[in-house]
């Protein structure tokens, strides 16, 4: 968890894969630059753009990321990891690899004195109830026995075809089914307290306030890393703000 007087950073749905290598360098470029500059990184769900289990990791695309997250925990920025809904099977054994933490959905912190919730913000699409009974579903001991117990080329098979089918049922959604619930994130702030959140997710970046009580709670979105990178930076007044990379 971030000290006090420290610098924050928070990342997700970067969704790299080996046919996306302009972005996985920007990653590696921000990971030797704007991090180091960091005390902490927070990395929210969907690094990749799909994991089919942890011993992918002898593979060179993951083990490339794993040794670069280790490379910046090794420089002095903690690194914490969430599971998505793309990499819901990240585990220890990545964890150990990247040197990093791999924290339960939702978690919360005291950043620098602010409660803050950090979650990857899947649940709370809960207007998508077919996107929640699936994530339900493979979050479940048993299927994902069954689906580890499969080679290495089944399960990636099987990734491709659900992330094919994902595409698919989004064009017959509606943006507002896809979007957080308003009642969700109220429902959020009140069982945890908390005066901010942070979440990505849905690709639509901005920072929300909400009126709860006498308190108006701040929510930030993250952007995806489809066409550029970005991050959000919270240094140790207690200041968030977006940044975008530059082009590298």
């Amino acid at each position: 968890m971030p000290e006090a007087g420290s610098t924050a950073l928070f990342v997700s749905d970067l969704h790299l894969s080996p046919e996306r290598p302009g972005i996985t360098e920007a990653f590696f470029g921000f990971l030797r630059d704007e991090a180091r500059r960091a005390s902490s990184l927070f990395i929210l769900g969907d690094l990749f753009d799909y994991w089919v289990g942890d011993d992918d990791l002898e593979a060179p695309f993951p083990a490339s990321i794993a040794a670069a997250l280790a490379a910046l925990a090794n420089s002095g920025c903690s690194v914490s990891l969430m599971q998505g809904n793309r990499d819901f099977l990240m585990g220890e054994r990545l964890a150990r690899a990247a040197h990093a933490v791999l924290l339960p959905d939702p978690t919360l912190i005291d950043l620098d004195g602010i409660s803050t919730l950090l979650l990857h913000g899947d649940t709370l699409c809960i207007d998508d109830p077919d996107y929640q009974n699936f994530r339900a579903k493979v979050r479940t001991a048993g299927w994902q026995v069954d689906f580890l117990a499969k080679s290495l080329a089944e399960r990636r098979a099987i990734a491709l075809g659900l992330r094919a089918d994902s595409r698919s049922s989004q064009k017959a959604k509606s943006e507002a089914i896809m979007d957080v619930a308003e009642r969700a994130v109220l429902d959020a702030f009140r069982r945890y307290d908390c005066d901010r959140m942070i979440h990505g997710h849905t690709h639509r970046p901005a920072r929300h306030e909400h009126r709860i009580g006498n308190r108006t709670r701040e929510r930030w979105v993250l952007a995806d890393w489809y066409s550029h990178g970005s991050y959000l930076r919270c240094d140790s007044n207690g200041n968030c703000e977006s940044v975008l990379l530059d082009k590298r």
